[in-house]
């Protein structure tokens, strides 16, 4: 993953919103959203998969834990012995530890430079660790971006993003419209290709051509073989009535048409996702919210992945 915005309780209806694009080389076999084995322990995780080292970018856990994970863009620090990146968002939704703990194990990896956000929406807590930093930072309520850069840095398609998922989710409110509307005017502005200009540019250690290329929010270097390969939302709704309080999730995810390839989608609603939180919320529960206790997905709410191929 590569560039990512997301409001954290930002609105009521909406607490978690969020929209990804992932850029790779488009011959790095990639598996795309679904869920992984069960573990033992009844652990489950909904994420994509990188084939060639293992791992992945973006994940949800059954338990209520979110990770993404961006590379950071620094080629004269970059080796070729060090272990993937990819493993470090399974080990966070897989692990109990708390993400104090997690950071000591993980930084002593050697992993090339990177940045993790976790989630966890049963505890309450949000944090930011960067392989650049000695610790991790909470994260409070709040609108954020990242890139391959630091968090926030004021790259212009990741400011560019952050305005677009703030005015769509607003407008989305205004309207009283359907989660729906809000997850599909945030793929579209998933694929922007706009470049920044060179004034505004990142100098982060690679040619002036490849960063303007890489400025977009939707990337295209076909003479590279490299570019957006999918885009990711994920949209977490108070839902009121019909019973007790609860929160449903969207998430879906939008491979970006190549080689005569139409674009794919893979959807899935997850309708008692996260857990109910008790301690410390995230994602502050309504009052009638409070009696619950959490609860994990168990194998009968592995919800199907639903296919759609787009009309070229």
């Amino acid at each position: 993953m590569c560039l990512v915005a997301w409001s954290i309780e930002q609105h009521a209806r909406f607490p978690l919103v969020l929209a990804s694009n992932r850029d790779e080389f488009h011959d790095r076999p990639t598996a795309g959203l679904g869920w992984w084995p069960a573990r033992p322990d009844g652990r489950q995780i909904l994420a994509g998969r990188d084939l060639q080292a293992g791992g992945t970018w973006f994940g949800l856990g059954s338990r209520g834990r979110l990770a993404l994970l961006t590379n950071i863009r620094a080629p004269q620090r970059q080796r070729d012995d060090a272990p993937t990146r990819g493993v470090i968002v399974p080990d966070w939704l897989d692990s109990p530890l708390a993400p104090e703990e997690l950071w000591v194990r993980t930084a002593m990896a050697g992993h090339n430079g990177f940045n993790l956000v976790n989630i966890d929406l049963v505890e309450g807590r949000s944090h930011w660790m960067s392989s650049d930093r000695p610790s991790p930072q909470r994260l409070e309520a709040g609108l954020y971006g990242l890139s391959n850069g630091a968090l926030d840095e004021p790259w212009p398609k990741v400011v560019a993003l952050k305005d677009a998922l703030a005015s769509i989710t607003q407008d989305t409110l205004a309207r009283h419209a359907p989660r729906d509307h809000l997850v599909e005017q945030l793929l579209r502005a998933l694929q922007q290709r706009e470049r920044a200009a060179d004034a505004a540019l990142p100098a982060t250690g690679v040619p002036l051509e490849i960063e303007r290329a890489l400025s977009a929010i939707c990337i295209d270097m076909p003479e590279r073989g490299y570019g957006t390969r999918s885009s990711t939302v994920l949209v977490v709704e108070r839902v009121i009535g019909g019973g007790a309080p609860r929160y449903e999730t969207t998430l879906v995810e939008r491979s970006v048409a190549s080689a005569g390839h139409p674009p794919v989608r893979r959807r899935v609603t997850l309708p008692h996702w996260p857990p109910l939180a008790v301690s410390e919320p995230l994602l502050v529960p309504l009052g009638d919210d409070r009696g619950h206790a959490p609860a994990s997905v168990s194998p009968a709410d592995r919800h199907p992945i639903e296919l759609q191929v787009e009309n070229p």
